[in-house]
């Protein structure tokens, strides 16, 4: 069963495309990632598919609900949660989440038990009474979640959901998707943080408006880097990468923190060519060690290909 389907999406705000032609399909019960950097178009993707912006052209449906004619449809069986915090700063917990069971007219009855299991996976049982504005972050974006599922939607848009939240509080919000998608709902995430990105069951990476690639994680970056990816360490990684790009047998070279990745052709004894090269470019003792390909990797080689299409006269959509 397909969950979420877009055809040719495009949004226009005059003669800007910010999403410019994009179509997927989400199966139920998936967790479907949005990847790219700010500016790639996830969050109005993201409004169009929730009723929240008027597609320029192209159409859409979501759980199983025409965008066109039955908007006001799919909102009842969506649950959304934006960017930025979403709740009432100067009310308390409880205050809120009856606020929200109101706006979703979930019965009285219900909505006591969806609040109790709102609270429960905040952490914030007890503390019923606390004003939204102490609490942490984490918490936050936790009690904003269960606010988003009040209601039990099927389909579960979340656009960039941990940004500016701790590494412990990401981690325990992506376990609280995980048993979400064990229930059966549809998860539709945006994220610009690789280890999230290779949570999800399938991907799109959208950049400029346009997507560039889609795929299950570790398909993309099997599909995208066919080669042998080496570090190199011990140099200074910028002088690596000047000293390496466009030599025969390197596909890329891209600083990495304080290393360099290089993306080398597959052949015996690379790793010896690399560290020779660079010994006559003048930066002897670098150290080069095979590593497994990451999706950061993949990401980077895309973005450079589309940059390389664009430079070339494909240019962005207008």
């Amino acid at each position: 069963m397909i969950a979420v389907q877009a055809e040719n999406l495009v949004k226009k705000f005059g003669d800007f495309n910010a999403v410019d032609d994009i179509s997927f399909e989400v199966e139920e019960g998936a967790v479907f990632g949005f990847l790219g950097p700010n500016g790639a178009g996830k969050t109005t993707t993201i409004r169009m598919l929730c009723g929240l912006l008027q597609p320029t052209s192209g159409r859409a449906r979501v759980a199983g609900h025409d965008l066109a004619e039955e908007a006001d449809r799919i909102k009842e069986h969506i649950g959304y949660m934006s960017q930025r915090f979403s709740l009432y700063a100067d009310l308390t917990v409880r205050q809120n989440l009856r606020f929200y069971a109101g706006i979703y007219r979930i019965p009285a009855k219900k909505a006591r038990a969806r609040i109790d299991f709102a609270l429960k996976i905040a952490g914030l049982e007890g503390s019923e009474d606390r004003l939204t504005a102490e609490l942490s972050g984490g918490i936050k974006q936790r009690l904003a979640l269960g606010a988003a599922i009040l209601h039990e939607p099927k389909v579960l848009f979340l656009d960039e959901p941990t940004a500016g939240v701790d590494p412990k509080s990401r981690r325990e919000f992506w376990d609280l998707i995980a048993a979400m998608r064990r229930e059966g709902v549809t998860v539709f995430v945006t994220t610009h943080y690789m280890d999230e990105a290779e949570q999800c069951d399938r991907l799109i990476l959208i950049y400029s408006g346009r997507k560039i690639a889609e795929a299950a994680p570790r398909e993309l970056v099997t599909e995208v880097l066919d080669g042998l990816m080496l570090e190199v360490s011990g140099p200074p990684p910028a002088r690596v990468v000047q000293a390496l790009s466009g030599r025969p047998g390197v596909q890329q070279a891209q600083i990495f923190g304080r290393v360099s990745h290089v993306l080398a052709d597959r052949m015996s004894g690379a790793g010896e060519n690399l560290a020779r090269e660079l010994d006559r470019a003048g930066l002897a003792g670098a150290q080069v060690r095979p590593i497994r390909t990451s999706l950061e990797d993949a990401f980077i080689r895309l973005i450079e290909r589309e940059d390389e299409r664009m430079a070339g006269g494909g240019g962005r959509g207008r």
